[in-house]
């Protein structure tokens, strides 16, 4: 009778102290696996922000070389005789256009770690940014065989081109305005939750909203013909070159990844 009882007490207390220690023991390995997957999302999206940079500088080249100045009407004569490097423009753009969508996807889970309504509204706002960008491009592009039909039209019909070259000139003006204003929405999404959650350096993530919250102020006021635009285009732009240099060099803060893997870590745990 007393050897079963002592074999009842050692069984009893065998199990608790294990359960806790493969607990902890299973944390290290998952938040160390967080690190390095988002480190090469880090660098992805570094090179998406440099790629766009550069493709977007050389476009609007492209355009203003050809187009003249936009918002009146195309210099449709430049535009018959440069057809194909004109399309080329449009192609970089379009190269763009991913890159917002991109971006949106790739920040998705890393956002959705800390704040899921953020991840989903910056998604959307990037989606959005890149529709209305592509909508300006499409604009451009119906510049080409407006071109052609003037080139081939009578004089007297040449005023009626050139009314219909203004109307989808000032569409491309507004998509792209459109387009930027919803970008510094998003800009503003993702740099508030890389500063809180420590993502970037304090400093860089608050450039980041300062950039972006004069990119929105600026495009919405030339929306209104403030003539602001552009200016207003330059620190966040600037930001987004520094920014993929530095993701590519460095990452996200190790420290900031860590925590967010914690956290998710103990979110899944409750559940």
């Amino acid at each position: 009778m007393a050897i079963d009882q002592v074999d009842r007490r050692v069984v009893i207390e065998r199990p608790t102290v294990t359960s806790r220690e493969a607990g902890r023991g299973a944390a290290a390995p998952a938040t160390t696996s967080f690190t390095k997957t988002y480190r090469t999302t880090a660098k992805v999206v570094g090179a998406v922000y440099l790629g766009g940079f550069v493709v977007g500088l050389v476009g609007s080249g492209v355009f203003q070389s050809i187009l003249g100045a936009t918002g009146a009407s195309a210099n449709l004569s430049a535009v018959a005789a440069s057809s194909v490097l004109l399309a080329f423009g449009a192609i970089l753009w379009l190269m763009a256009v991913a890159g917002d969508a991109a971006h949106g996807v790739l920040m998705f889970p890393i956002l959705r770690r800390y704040h899921e309504r953020i991840a989903f509204g910056y998604l959307a706002s990037r989606i959005v940014d890149a529709v209305f960008i592509a909508v300006m491009v499409l604009f451009v592009l119906l510049q080409i065989p407006l071109a052609s039909a003037f080139v081939k039209a009578a004089v007297s019909d040449a005023s009626f081109f050139q009314t219909v070259s203004g109307l989808f000139a000032q569409g491309q003006v507004y998509a792209y305005d459109i387009g930027m204003i919803t970008l510094g929405v998003s800009g503003l999404m993702l740099c508030y939750t890389l500063y809180r959650a420590k993502l970037l350096p304090r400093l860089v993530a608050g450039w980041g909203i300062v950039g972006y919250a004069i990119l929105f102020v600026g495009m919405l006021s030339e929306l209104m013909g403030s003539g602001l635009g552009l200016a207003s285009s330059i620190p966040g732009g600037l930001w987004e070159a520094f920014v993929g240099v530095w993701l590519i060099a460095k990452g996200f803060s190790s420290s900031g990844l860590a925590q967010l893997g914690k956290d998710a870590l103990q979110i899944d745990t409750a559940r």
